[in-house]
Parts: C-alpha cells; structure tokens; sequence
C-alpha cells in the first residue's frame, strides 16, 4: 500500500508560478514510477509529467519548458514547479504512484492522492 498526499495547489495570475508536492508514505519511495496528472471537469486526466526510478523524466508537449518534475528520495516527497502558469493549466493535480521496473515500465496497483486544485486566473 502507497499512501499519497498532495499540497500546494492554489489560485495564481496567470505567468505566475506555483510548487506542488506529493509526499509518499508506505512502501519504498525509491522504487516507484511518480507521476503528476491533471483532470478538468467533463474530461479525462491527463499525464503531466513522470519521474522514473532512475530520475529520469518526460513531459506532455504542453508544459515541456515550463513545468519540472522532481523527487526527494530522502524526504519520500515529489514535486512539481510550475512556471509560466496559463488559464489552461487550471485543473485538479494528481500525483500517481506504481512499482518501477525500469524505462518507465511499472507494474502492480496503481495509487493516487486525492488531488489539489490549481487555479490560474486574473
């Protein structure tokens, strides 16, 4: 079992910036796949962003340059800056968590947190 809590979420202008965290808490946070996603209503959640075991990441065309993805295996915690915040970036936040197996291969239950809401409007 994964547990996963997300924070930081909240309303920004739009250019502006936000850091959201996912902290993980139950199984070997260095292990897991983490992902962030993002849902509006009426459609499916989207990937964000994912960091695999090994660091390495990949982004969806639309915030490539402008979102990071990182982890803090000491801490059990992942993040996600977000920089150069557009109206369409509004949407509730997921983090997902799975076991890894390598080259952004993951197997076993999916977990997700219970999302945070970003709001970028003037």
């Amino acid at each position: 079992q994964v547990q996963l809590v997300e924070s930081g979420g909240g309303l920004v202008q739009p250019g502006g910036s936000l850091r959201l965290s996912c902290a993980a808490s139950g199984s070997i946070f260095s292990r897991l796949s983490m992902g962030w996603y993002r849902q509006t209503p009426g459609k499916q959640r989207d990937l964000v962003a994912v960091i695999d075991s090994d660091d390495s990441t990949h982004y969806a065309d639309s915030v490539l340059g402008r979102f990071t993805i990182s982890r803090d295996n000491a801490k059990n915690t992942m993040y996600l800056q977000l920089n150069s915040l557009k109206p369409e970036d509004t949407a509730v936040y997921y983090c997902k968590a799975r076991r890894s197996v390598g080259g952004f291969v993951t197997t076993g239950p999916e977990y997700w947190g219970q999302g945070t809401q970003v709001t970028v409007s003037s």
